[in-house]
């Protein structure tokens, strides 16, 4: 038999002021290998029998759970055989979900796995125990079978007592009360604890992104989205946690979430209080109307079923798998990739999510991570969790600091809700120093940040103000807060490129900003053109028209026997991934010369600009957007059009600070000052 856990100072301080209230996880843990209960149904079992500082009578209490559960827990296969116990015996005790209704006059109790609907409950328990109103309680019932003349022997099933598994009533006041004996640290590490973790080992940071998770629980409307690797238990809370939270797999359907047209029956976004969906890239052949009812949703809490506008208070927690190193996304693309494409691309959807939680700093769940001191009965913490949702902290901001300018009304109001819930874990009785909210309003802009620089990255000038900040109200000293994954993000780099290879970029007719590499590789032909599979469109008009003009002007650029005897092989990538279609003639132009003359390019240069068949140079459409996305990725330099040298002047300062501008009237001029040629 293995040696008792020891118990500590923290220990014997919850088990002081949460008397009854807590439960030693290691023994949960053991008995929910052998049982398919829900946890709290084993915690109030293990409160009840195992509550004892003495290992001996825990092993006798552990024999005695395991006993109660092979007795009186009814499978939901077995509820004629335990309707058969009840008539044989007179009378007979069972664990089972029971739910109340009133028919009629007459309150009529149902148990969910005994399989009958019409048991007799005396009103008494109906009056102290509200929630078999609502949504029903787990609990031991003292069943007896009593044939009634009257009634020929209809409805024989009679309750004699029950006994709440769950909470029955909650008493928020007393919560909060106990949450004043114990120090910020001992709360949170009694809250990881009640979650299964052992925070001993856990840095302050990581213990915090444990209790990001449970926001959703605690916060109406709240849109959470973790990514990262497999096995990290980004789905446990959703699952074992709450009672009052379900947890999806696989696509779903708009009247599955938010109920059928008529109002015939309800969507899970009104029953839950927290909507999961787990493994979200199996999402992918959900339909776009579920996306876009979603969109509404997630913004106001708000949706219409045909005639009728309905509302739910159900925060969206959603969860996946990433199958890169997190610096290997960053680089490459953006932090959403593993979404399905329904979400990937759809900004709109993303700017609704209110804080990305970064899954790559949580451990893959070791046998070390789990704690074997005492935490909350996961039911009492979820009760909890439950009751501050009708609260409101978000103003806590206000006490001590202002927001800054980057924040737009989105960002804004996705920091205070985030703010909100980690008040309401942590500091529940709303005392709370400056230091504190600091903390945890740092977590929070950070964790919207991690959206909004993905959304900036997706090359849409409008989310382009990322550097979030703060003030104290006191010194109004500006203190800004990075994410920590952002570092060496740059897809133009400062090595010089092969010959053939340049960078260049281009705005889409909606404003957003495309950037591309254009790789120019030649092989012995007759002078043709040949573009990869991924070039299309725009683009590959744009390309066309560039290589039209070079094969008329190939003798005065001094190539033609080069040019004659070639084949041009062009591919385009995409450094950005939003697909925009690119008029990037000039660009193209320059890594054909590069690749002839076997000149590279200059280093980190950007090069802007289409032209006509007849090689005239078309304005880049407007140079702010373009020039602030190659800045931010690193670029030094950028080729411009003179028809454009007007628009420079509406550039920021810090661009043209760091991004030296080159300017050319024609093509030729454009190569040979981007290869250094006279």
């Amino acid at each position: 038999m293995s040696s008792a856990p020891i118990r500590d100072s923290l220990d014997d301080k919850a088990n002081a002021v949460f008397a009854g209230k807590v439960v030693r996880k290691d023994l949960v843990r053991k008995v929910k290998v052998g049982a398919n209960v829900p946890v709290f149904v084993l915690e109030f079992l293990l409160g009840k029998y195992c509550a004892s500082s003495d290992e001996t009578a825990i092993q006798l209490g552990l024999q005695v759970v395991n006993q109660t559960l092979a007795d009186n827990y009814i499978r939901p296969d077995e509820s004629i055989k335990a309707q058969s116990k009840v008539k044989e015996k007179g009378r007979y005790s069972f664990i089972d979900k029971v739910k109340v209704r009133l028919v009629d006059s007459d309150y009529w109790a149902e148990g969910s796995n005994f399989g009958n609907k019409f048991i007799h409950i005396p009103n008494q328990y109906v009056r102290d125990y509200e929630r078999l109103l609502t949504g029903g309680v787990w609990a031991q019932l003292d069943l007896r079978f009593e044939y009634d003349e009257e009634t020929r022997g209809k409805n024989p099933f009679w309750i004699d007592k029950l006994t709440p598994i769950q909470i029955a009533a909650f008493d928020l006041a007393e919560y909060q009360t106990a949450r004043a004996a114990f120090s910020s640290d001992e709360w949170l590490d009694l809250i990881v604890r009640s979650m299964g973790y052992e925070p001993a080992a856990m840095s302050r940071r990581l213990k915090l992104l444990f209790v990001v998770r449970l926001i959703p629980l605690t916060e109406r409307n709240f849109n959470l989205v973790e990514l990262g690797p497999r096995g990290t238990g980004k789905s446990y809370v959703i699952q074992e946690v709450s009672p009052y939270a379900a947890l999806l797999t696989g696509p779903t359907t708009v009247a599955n979430l938010f109920g059928h047209m008529g109002g015939r029956s309800k969507g899970v976004v009104q029953i839950w209080d927290v909507v999961g969906f787990d493994e979200v890239a199996d999402l992918e052949k959900m339909p776009k109307e579920v996306i876009t009812t979603m969109k509404t949703y997630c913004e106001s809490g708000t949706f219409q079923r045909g005639q009728e506008a309905a509302a739910g208070e159900a925060s969206i927690a959603m969860f996946g798998n990433t199958n890169q190193p997190i610096d290997v996304m960053v680089q490459q693309s953006h932090l959403f990739e593993p979404m399905p494409e329904v979400i990937r691309n759809d900004m709109a959807f993303i700017d609704r999510l209110h804080f990305y939680l970064p899954g790559w700093e949580v451990p893959k769940m070791r046998q070390d991570l789990f704690t074997d001191h005492y935490g909350f009965v996961v039911d009492y913490l979820a009760e909890a969790l439950r009751e501050l949702r009708k609260h409101n902290y978000t103003e806590i901001i206000d006490r001590h600091f202002s927001l800054g300018a980057h924040l737009n009304a989105r960002d804004r109001k996705a920091v205070r809700k985030t703010v909100s819930g980690l008040m309401k874990i942590m500091y529940p009785h709303g005392v709370v120093s400056e230091a504190e909210v600091a903390e945890i309003l740092e977590l929070a802009l950070e964790g919207r940040r991690r959206v909004k620089e993905q959304l900036k990255k997706m090359g849409s000038f409008e989310y382009y103000h990322t550097s979030f900040s703060y003030m104290p109200l006191d010194t109004g000293e500006e203190r800004f807060v990075g994410v920590p994954e952002q570092g060496g993000r740059h897809a133009i780099s400062s090595d010089p490129l092969a010959p053939g290879c340049a960078y260049t970029a281009s705005v889409g007719s909606d404003g957003t900003v495309g950037m591309f590499r254009i790789e120019v590789s030649l092989s012995s032909g007759s002078g043709k053109l040949r573009a990869a599979g991924g070039v299309s469109g725009g683009t590959k008009e744009s390309i066309t028209r560039a290589f039209g003009y070079l094969m008329s002007k190939k003798a005065e650029l001094g190539l033609a026997r080069e040019f004659d005897v070639t084949d041009f092989h062009v591919e385009v990538i995409d450094l950005l991934g939003n697909r925009v279609e690119g008029e990037i003639g000039v660009g193209f132009f320059v890594a054909c010369v590069s690749a002839l003359k076997k000149a590279p390019t200059a280093p980190a240069m950007l090069i802007l600009g289409d032209l006509s068949i007849q090689g005239n140079i078309k304005a880049v459409r407007t140079l702010v957007e373009p020039l602030q996305v190659a800045m931010d990725n690193g670029a030094k330099r950028a080729l411009i059009p003179l028809e454009s040298k007007r628009s420079f002047l509406e550039v920021t300062a810090d661009v043209m600070e760091h991004v030296d501008p080159v300017f050319f009237g024609d093509p030729k001029t454009a190569a040979f000052k981007a290869l250094g040629l006279n």
